[in-house]
């Protein structure tokens, strides 16, 4: 027969601990769940998301200085020079990409196109430009001039987007 006259000892007011032992269970959600945003953070980080979401990839050839039709070489990057931005232009049934960095005080500073992308939004079209920002090194001896640092590419595509976003990376 069983012995129920064992009492539970009553619990004191104010003596119960308040802080108690957590379960492995308990421990080992909370670890992965820690390591998961870890891995979130590395990934949204490292630029991936914007990789895998980029739409369509648009192949491109980067234009020597000589090789940029007159029209943009005279009236576009003129008007545009100092602003940091991307923008299309359609020239001869031929769309080029221009990506200006705005006015730098020295010379050193430069840029490149490293991809262009053609996404389908629910407005239309959006053109994601991704450029390479390369400043002057600290021990670098520059000139003191200001400049205008540009490029420009011409693309496969016949007609420009809605619109066109730059995405800047800058050279470690």
């Amino acid at each position: 027969m069983a012995d129920h006259t064992k009492k539970k000892e009553p619990r004191e007011r104010g003596r119960e601990k308040f802080f108690h032992k957590p379960s492995k269970k308990a421990i080992i959600s909370g670890t992965a769940v820690l390591l998961l945003g870890v891995l979130f953070y590395l990934v949204v980080s490292a630029g991936f998301p914007s990789q895998l979401f980029s739409g369509k990839t648009v192949s491109f050839t980067p234009l020597t200085k000589e090789e940029i039709p007159q029209t943009i070489e005279k009236d576009v990057i003129p008007e545009y020079r100092d602003l940091e931005r991307a923008l299309g232009c359609l020239v001869n049934g031929k769309v080029y990409v221009v990506v200006t960095r705005g006015e730098k005080p020295t010379a050193g500073y430069d840029l490149s196109i490293q991809k262009i992308a053609l996404e389908t939004t629910k407005d239309g079209s959006n053109l994601l430009v991704t450029a390479l920002f390369k400043e002057p090194a600290e021990e670098e001896t520059v000139s003191r001039i200001i400049t205008y640092p540009y490029a420009v590419a011409e693309t496969e595509l016949t007609g420009l987007p809605d619109t066109i976003e730059l995405c800047a990376r800058y050279e470690k």
